[in-house]
């Protein structure tokens, strides 16, 4: 059973700007078209996690669904899943401790957990496991920040680093236990 963070950020931590924009992800030009691993680490999980707000960000880019595996959307206010993705995304909501427990149960063992407040709800609970962290060299000055306040520290290892495109760091971290 293991929790994944999959993310990009900027220098100074955050996920989105001060408008909830992500336009800025793409600032370093990809010309070939790589996908930094992506592919394999999606081949890597049985299911993802999200908040609402990352999965009405998602729907909001005009694009078919991009995951091919299940995602569960944690929400309390979200009442239905819009037609056009019933049989790809469920809701849950309750407490993450027994969203996580249900859904190891069901079969789903690694998770890819994604969103800010998700992924800090995740932190404060000590269910990451692994942080892979893409830092984009932009400053946002402000916006949504990837990490938010924890009770107690928590102790990574790095696993692997990676310069991207001379220009970004990849960095894969493993919780310390």
């Amino acid at each position: 059973m293991t929790n994944i963070v999959y993310i990009a950020t900027s220098l100074d931590g955050y996920i989105a700007d001060k408008n909830g924009g992500i336009e800025w992800l793409h600032s370093i030009p990809n010309p070939e078209g790589l996908d930094f691993g992506w592919a394999e680490f999606m081949q890597s999980v049985d299911a993802l996690v999200m908040g609402r707000n990352t999965f009405e960000t998602v729907c909001g880019f005009g694009i078919d669904w991009p995951y091919s595996k299940p995602v569960f959307v944690i929400s309390h206010t979200l009442k239905c899943i819009p037609n056009a993705y019933e049989d790809k995304v469920f809701l849950v909501s309750g407490d993450i401790k027994e969203i996580v427990t249900n859904l190891n149960e069901q079969g789903y063992k690694t998770l890819y957990i994604d969103g800010g407040k998700t992924v800090q709800s995740f932190l404060e609970q000590d269910l990451i496991d692994e942080l892979i962290v893409t830092q984009i060299p932009t400053l946002l000055g402000g916006g949504a920040s990837l990490f938010g306040l924890l009770e107690q520290p928590q102790q990574y290892t790095l696993v692997k680093s990676e310069v991207l495109l001379n220009a970004m760091v990849k960095n894969h971290y493993r919780r310390v236990r």
